[in-house]
């Protein structure tokens, strides 16, 4: 019964990492050409889809810690994609904005993203896909308390509901 449940768990923990490496290796495809690794493809379009963010706000969109967000960032901006100016409202806080050359280039890009997006579902319903979104948040729910508990030295108990 053990074993079952943990290859159960292995498969699961298996096909979320192909899909995530599939995914990697389709926004890699398409990013290359623009010399864009997956990570500045993503921020680049997320700083697109929302321009004027911060970096804080930039990071938790894209589930990301800061410090990966900020040398991204970084990367974009000492290529002219991206600019980083002062708030006007808050002086202690800055805003992310697109250079020309980034927003065009982010335009040319935000096709591509949403047929990846639009591929990624295919064949889906509408309740099949709200119904793997539910689940996958639910996953790194699960991954996060795991952790939580690992830290606190009480991970290598089973979940309530798998006893």
């Amino acid at each position: 019964m053990q074993m079952q449940r943990l290859q159960t768990q292995e498969n699961v923990g298996l096909l979320i990492a192909v899909a995530r490496r599939s995914i990697k290796q389709a926004v890699g495809e398409l990013g290359r050409p623009y010399r864009l690794s997956a990570q500045r493809f993503w921020l680049l379009l997320g700083i697109y889809e929302r321009e004027g963010l911060s970096l804080c706000e930039l990071a938790g969109g894209s589930r990301i810690d800061e410090p990966t967000a900020s040398r991204i960032v970084s990367a974009l901006a000492r290529h002219g994609l991206v600019h980083v100016a002062d708030d006007p409202v808050d002086r202690r806080r800055s805003r992310l904005l697109l250079t020309r050359a980034g927003r065009d280039l982010a335009a040319q890009l935000a096709p591509l993203a949403e047929g990846l997006r639009l591929a990624t579902v295919s064949g889906f319903s509408a309740a099949e896909r709200r119904a793997l979104v539910t689940s996958l948040r639910r996953v790194v729910e699960n991954i996060d308390r795991f952790t939580r508990k690992w830290r606190d030295g009480g991970a290598h108990e089973p979940a309530e509901d798998q006893r």
